[in-house]
Order: structure tokens, then C-alpha cells, then sequence
């Protein structure tokens, strides 16, 4: 019973297109693609400062990310937040 539920879970994930399955996520400086459509950015708080964060949305299978531009943290970048 517990695979069945776990099936059923996995299939209701959205899949990414392959151009945002090839984007490095949480790393400074990896590129995106170019179906990534810019949305709204905000400043939030950082030990060392503020950083900025954009937030974008794949045109093709429509998930959302945030890109994190924080020179500090080089594990900072690229994040899925939706589907």
C-alpha cells in the first residue's frame, strides 16, 4: 500500500522539460535557458548584506524558480519553488 501511495505522489509531480532539467540548481553563476521568462525580484537579508532574488517561469512546462545573486555563497543560485 505505502509504493502504491508513493506512486501516486511521484506521478502527480510536474516533470520538467529537459532545459530546466539541465539547469544546476543551488550554484552561483550557472546559466538558465532561454525559455525562462523574468518575473518580479526582491531583496531579502543575508548575514553579510542583502541579496537580490529573481523569481522566473519556464514557458514551456510553466515551473518556477528563484534565482538567488549572492556573491557570498557560492552554493547560492538557482532553486525550483513551484510547479
Amino acid at each position: 500500500m505505502t509504493q502504491d501511495l508513493n506512486q501516486q505522489i511521484e506521478s502527480k509531480k510536474p516533470a520538467l522539460c529537459d532545459s530546466c532539467a539541465g539547469i544546476q540548481r543551488n550554484w552561483r553563476g550557472a546559466p538558465g535557458h532561454a525559455e525562462l521568462m523574468q518575473g518580479v525580484n526582491r531583496k531579502e537579508p543575508r548575514s553579510h548584506g542583502q541579496v537580490t532574488i529573481t523569481r522566473y517561469r519556464c514557458e514551456r512546462c510553466g515551473t518556477e524558480w528563484e534565482y538567488e545573486n549572492n556573491k557570498v555563497n557560492l552554493h547560492a543560485g538557482w532553486s525550483v519553488v513551484g510547479p
